[in-house]
């Protein structure tokens, strides 16, 4: 319970819409009632030979069957109501009272429709409201949270709790909410107009309703367990289905079509078992209620014909009209039975939701951190070692090393060791496990965040466009701005040819990651991106080793560019930049095994840059003479 009234502390900034449904809302129960309330003089005058006095005289003898069990002060206003009926209605011909009661019912049950619909209205607007004000706060949150927490999660997963589950949710509070408010006014409506037939047959009826409660609350609580699996089950698809759209190109070049097939139609199958279960459950629900709501209209009926047989105490009119109103509650308990299970299945959804908004993340601002307003000297690595949290073994272990403003450092070793991750302490993807990171001696992390990366540019082998024009992907971000600019960090980064000689130029649409393009054109059109932000400080995470030769001296001369006047840490690839670069880092195993420049490495013939070197080159040569163009 505690999960859905966290539900509903959405729901409160709705208050006033909130206020304006309970309105409506109570106009709605009181019409309905009314509307059903008419059919007892409607009766009267159909099927007796009285007069409309006469009528008016039957209507008054029920005043005196409830006198002693309704208050005092409500017997007085039902006597009101009662005799102004009788005076104003009641009175004259049968013929005229006849054309006044359906003058009446036609007025109540357009009303009650005019006040459902606004009633529906305003509960929609509430629950719409809600369910988006959810769905920001909660992807905000994802926003903050570091990127470990990424690497633990299937995107596929968190795309269902977006979407399936804040789905279950808001049906929950369309369901629940709107029923909580609508489904108890009707009832006291109907029961006070039964109360006030016969008090005998009210407590009776009052006295074995409940027997159904225990059976809705016990369907109810299975359903919630069974919704958690389901919801899970769910998310599993959309993975299965994420990652196989992603990787169709693997899928389709290792001929693994028919293996997908199967492990999607596994997922599917067990959905599809689970969700049977759970719609048996959902659906014994409604029969059962039913089942035991025409059990207790038998034994109704039966005392109630007694007192109209038997002991003559209400009319065959009133009777009729106690028991409609009795199966008018029927609905409205049957919905607030279903309630029960909709807060059992939302509470289960929210709780998925709720795990992503619960966590916090490892990465963010100290209380007083303090705004980077320029970078002036330098970047310094003080005895930083690290290892991830799902694993003990040190990536980097008590790394120290000093880069000074407008330098660029290069970052060679094997694969695998601790090179990105070197560069990802930089912006603070992750937090040193010891040791310290310091800019002009300031620990990164006494630096708030967003002004930390907004002085850093990152450009990466993985190049991520977003499904969206040319220019919105170079402009990412930034609204309205010049597309003067936009042209020239185009021309900079040698994207701008390519770039007008597409269907739409720089409004072109580059598809879903960029799909429409090479992989050379998206890294300059990522390097452009990083141009026009103008960072001091950039990062290259090998960001030509995935591209052919052509493409690679194209998107290289835009990263020489780039790193002009500009403090760059590289992963290098390309030989020109390990030459070029102020200093050499070589890492290995986690560990700085060599420093230095170029020329200074490469006279170590023992070190291991020296064998690097050796391969690279050789690798170069064997390259020049295979394509000496």
């Amino acid at each position: 319970m505690d999960t859905y009234l966290r539900i509903l502390g959405y729901v409160k900034p709705y208050w006033k819409h909130l206020i304006v449904t309970f309105v409506f809302t109570i106009l709605f129960a009181v019409l309905s009632g009314a509307s059903i309330y008419l059919t007892i003089p409607l009766l009267d005058t159909l099927f007796q030979e009285s007069s409309g006095e006469d009528l008016a005289t039957n209507q008054s003898t029920s005043i005196e069957e409830t006198a002693g069990i309704i208050p005092d002060f409500l017997q007085n206003i039902k006597e009101e109501i009662t005799t102004s009926f009788n005076n104003y209605i009641l009175s004259g011909e049968r013929t005229d009272v006849l054309v006044k009661i359906c003058i009446l019912i036609v007025a109540a049950f357009l009303l009650k429709n005019i006040f459902g619909y606004l009633q529906a209205y305003f509960m929609a607007y509430v629950e719409f409201g809600a369910m988006r004000d959810l769905r920001d706060k909660a992807y905000m949150h994802l926003n903050k949270l570091s990127l470990g927490y990424f690497k633990n999660e299937r995107v596929g997963n968190l795309i269902s709790k977006f979407t399936n589950d804040v789905n279950v949710v808001q049906a929950s509070i369309s369901a629940t909410f709107s029923n909580l408010i609508k489904e108890p006014m009707t009832l006291l409506v109907f029961f006070g107009i039964a109360l006030s037939i016969s008090w005998q047959l009210t407590i009776l009826a009052v006295l074995i309703v409940p027997i159904s409660t225990f059976v809705i609350v016990w369907i109810g609580q299975k359903l919630r367990l069974q919704s958690e699996v389901l919801q899970s089950k769910l998310a599993d698809i959309t993975s299965v289905l994420q990652e196989s759209i992603s990787g169709v190109k693997v899928v389709k070049a290792f001929g693994m079509e028919n293996y997908e097939n199967k492990k999607f139609m596994e997922e599917t199958t067990s959905y599809f078992k689970l969700a049977l279960k759970i719609v048996r459950t959902r659906n014994s629900s409604s029969p059962i209620t039913e089942i035991l709501s025409v059990i207790i209209g038998a034994i109704i009926i039966y005392y109630g014909g007694l007192l109209v047989l038997v002991e003559n105490t209400i009319s065959a009119s009133q009777f009729m009209g106690f028991l409609i109103a009795i199966f008018q509650m029927m609905p409205p308990i049957k919905a607030l039975g279903g309630v029960n299970n909709r807060i059992q299945e939302a509470s289960a959804a929210a709780d998925r939701i709720f795990l992503i908004m619960d966590s916090e993340p490892t990465i963010k601002n100290i209380d007083g951190a303090q705004e980077l307003l320029e970078f002036k000297r330098d970047i310094r690595f003080d005895s930083v070692s690290f290892n991830y949290e799902e694993s003990n073994e040190a990536v980097l272990n008590n790394v120290t090393f000093k880069i000074n403003k407008g330098e660029i450092l290069a970052l060679v070793g094997p694969s695998g060791g601790g090179k990105s991750t070197l560069v990802d302490l930089v912006p603070r993807f992750y937090d040193p496990t010891d040791g310290s990171i310091l800019i002009d001696g300031v620990d990164i992390r006494d630096i708030k965040l967003n002004s930390l990366r907004k002085k850093m540019g990152i450009v990466t082998q993985e190049t991520f466009l977003f499904n969206g024009s040319v220019k919105q992907n170079i402009a990412y971000g930034l609204d309205d701005y010049p597309f003067e600019k936009i042209i020239d960090v185009a021309k900079t980064a040698n994207a701008h040819e390519f770039i007008v000689q597409m269907p739409q130029g720089y409004d072109t649409i580059v598809g879903e990651r960029g799909v429409k393009l090479s992989g050379g054109q998206k890294q300059r059109l990522t390097i452009a991106r990083a141009l026009l932000k103008n960072p001091e400080i950039m990062i290259f995470d090998e960001a030509t080793s995935a591209l052919d030769s052509e493409s690679e001296i194209l998107v290289q001369q835009a990263i020489e560019r780039l790193m002009v006047n500009r403090t760059t840490f590289v992963i290098a690839h390309r030989l020109s930049t390990i030459r070029n670069a102020t200093k050499i880092l070589v890492i290995d195993k986690g560990k700085i095994t060599q420093m230095g420049t170029h020329e200074e490495l490469i006279e170590d013939a023992n070190g291991l840059y020296k064998k690097l070197y050796a391969m690279q080159f050789r690798d170069h040569e064997l390259e020049m003479k295979t394509h000496p163009g």
